[in-house]
């Protein structure tokens, strides 16, 4: 069993005891931190092979936040946490590569949690990965991670936000039923939510889910297949909302302008996102 799996069953275990939402509540100063080392060369072919990513010398913008994960989930299902990690909904990400990776380059990771706030439909918690390279940080993302709770407020006369823009399709994707599978086998996320329609409906979806942070990979694999991985027209760095989850099997379409970036299935946008690079 892997680090993250023992992670999940330690959060299934802990989770019933916490209780979102609890007056007073403060966030563990702990920061876990993984050692300096080189990305494993096999796990990195197949998340590439997964995600789009086509150069063989690229380590993708996404990956360090790939290998910091476990550190999260350790942080998160530990018992000084104060939410419950059995229903965190992954809300939004932000990405910054202040310098050009390589499946080369020796990475330390540190994961710490930055704060919880108030949202209008409960608690959500701030979670920071950190990559340095000899010392220097090179890499850094911000993830907004959601606990669902009462929270006593009345939302019912708030207004619906807007719906965004509808961007030019560039591509459609046609995601299989074992997607989930295959990228949890390459990422290391065995998440229950993204495995099985069965194991799915128990944490009450009608279906198991594409992972977030693949659909945000493929987003940058698709963006940026005609650019160089160092240089003018690197990606440098992005922000992705989590709007709705994507149900396996389906087709998606994936549409852009410019900065701008989106994931919809008809009607329906599941992710919205904007992107720099360097000039």
């Amino acid at each position: 069993m892997t680090a993250l799996s023992l992670s999940l069953v330690r959060g299934a275990v802990t989770s019933p005891f916490k209780r979102a939402g609890r007056p007073g509540a403060t966030l563990p100063a702990t920061r876990e931190v993984l050692p300096a080392g080189r990305a494993a060369p096999g796990p990195l072919a197949a998340y590439n092979r997964i995600c789009g990513f086509a150069g063989p010398d690229t380590l993708p913008l996404t990956y360090p936040h790939v290998l910091g994960f476990p550190l999260a989930m350790r942080l998160m299902t530990g018992r000084d946490f104060p939410l419950p990690v059995l229903g965190l909904v992954h809300t939004w990400i932000e990405i910054t590569g202040h310098r050009a990776l390589h499946p080369a380059d020796e990475l330390e990771l540190t994961v710490y949690a930055d704060g919880m706030t108030a949202h209008r439909r409960g608690t959500e918690v701030t979670m920071v990965t950190e990559a340095r390279r000899a010392g220097e940080l090179v890499w850094e993302s911000r993830s907004g991670y959601l606990s669902r709770h009462a929270t006593g407020e009345r939302t019912a006369s708030a207004p619906s936000p807007t719906p965004p823009p509808e961007l030019p399709a560039v591509a459609e994707w046609r995601l299989p039923a074992d997607l989930g599978r295959r990228y949890g086998s390459a990422s290391g996320d065995r998440n229950p939510i993204h495995l099985h329609p069965v194991t799915a409906r128990l944490f009450g979806f009608p279906r198991h889910i594409a992972h977030g942070m693949w659909t945000v990979a493929r987003c940058l694999a698709e963006a940026g297949s005609g650019a160089a991985t160092d240089g003018p027209g690197r990606i440098r760095s992005v922000r992705a909302d989590f709007k709705a989850p994507v149900l396996l099997p389906s087709t998606v379409t994936y549409a852009a302008d410019g900065a701008a970036f989106q994931v919809r299935g008809g009607s329906r946008v599941h992710l919205t996102g904007s992107m720099t690079r360097e000039g």
